[in-house]
């Protein structure tokens, strides 16, 4: 029997009462520790981020070595990704506790900008990951790999594709963005179709990436970023374009409307723009090179997905949650 969502978090997968816990833990441990920031230190800047910690806290602070600007950064769960982190700005938009938010994608920044959380927002520019299939060399050849998203409903891939759940993070971004492109009926068959081919649903794209190195499954989504780490790892990996059904995935940066530290925070917009930052987070592998595009990806129609976006997310929480 499906358990009632929490009211916070509208889309989170019934079972995880474990996970929504350690969300709400986690806020009550944010808002105390906000509340402890000394009134009287102007020189610091609350940043709310969705960036992978091991990639965004090296830049931060350098920032504040650079800068003498102290950042007290909030970062967002692998279960929930950017969901958390934009409930808790749409809650606080009335007494902004946040300065900035840095967000690895940007449905959800435009969401905040279309809700009037954000004073203002831009990408950054060359800061770009990408929607892919990965694939676990030692099961099958790249040669033998998916070309499209199509095939992933054929039988033999049964039980054998990794995903995270289509209600939070870029999978979530990338299924609504396919919606635009394909129409409701055609997205609709293939979702169900894909679910009924028994995938592996798991809590965030870099346990895909392990569970498709481990050959617990043997394909998977997730985003490049997260291959990449993999083969860092060791992991047997590769990456395979989704051609016209790859999605790009920018940074985005946004100023919180009524941002107690307005200027600090514009401040911190400039020095993530830099080339010292962007070519920091491209050694990392937080991003693709420019030098790396896909030959083709998605045009997404933001302001019609946004406008369907509830009813679409209410469609997945449907099809593919257990």
């Amino acid at each position: 029997m499906k358990r009632k969502p929490p009211a916070a978090l509208k889309t989170t997968p019934p079972g995880t009462v474990a996970r929504a816990a350690a969300l709400t833990v986690a806020a009550v441990l944010a808002a105390i520790w906000l509340c402890g920031c000394n009134p009287a230190d102007k020189r610091q800047v609350v940043v709310y981020t969705s960036q992978d910690q091991v990639f965004a806290e090296p830049v931060l602070r350098d920032f504040t070595r650079q800068t003498g600007i102290r950042v007290n950064a909030v970062f967002d769960s692998e279960a929930v990704k950017t969901v958390g982190l934009v409930n808790r700005l749409l809650a606080e938009r009335d007494h902004p506790q946040c300065d900035l938010f840095w967000n690895n994608e940007e449905l959800r920044t435009r969401q905040l900008a279309a809700q009037n959380v954000c004073s203002s927002w831009t990408p950054l520019e060359g800061f770009c990951r990408f929607r892919r299939l990965v694939v676990n060399t030692n099961r099958i050849s790249v040669g033998q790999a998916p070309r499209s998203l199509d095939e992933l409903t054929n039988a033999v891939w049964r039980g054998k594709v990794a995903m995270s759940y289509p209600l939070f993070g870029t999978t979530a971004t990338h299924f609504l963005a396919l919606r635009q492109q394909w129409g409701e009926a055609r997205w609709e068959a293939w979702c169900r179709a894909l679910q009924a081919n028994n995938p592996m649903v798991v809590d965030g794209n870099s346990v895909v990436v392990r569970q498709v190195g481990r050959g617990e499954a043997w394909l998977g989504l997730t985003d490049s970023d997260d291959i990449a780490a993999g083969q860092r790892e060791g992991l047997p990996v590769a990456g395979i374009s989704l051609g016209a059904d790859a999605l790009l995935i920018p940074n985005t940066v946004a100023i919180v409307k009524g941002s107690p530290r307005e200027a600090l925070a514009t401040e911190l917009v400039a020095y993530l723009q830099t080339k010292q930052v962007k070519t920091r987070l491209a050694e990392m592998n937080a991003f693709e090179p420019a030098s790396n595009p896909e030959p083709s990806a998605l045009k997404v129609p933001w302001d019609s997905l946004l406008a369907e976006m509830p009813s679409a997310l209410k469609k997945l929480e449907l099809v593919f949650l257990r």
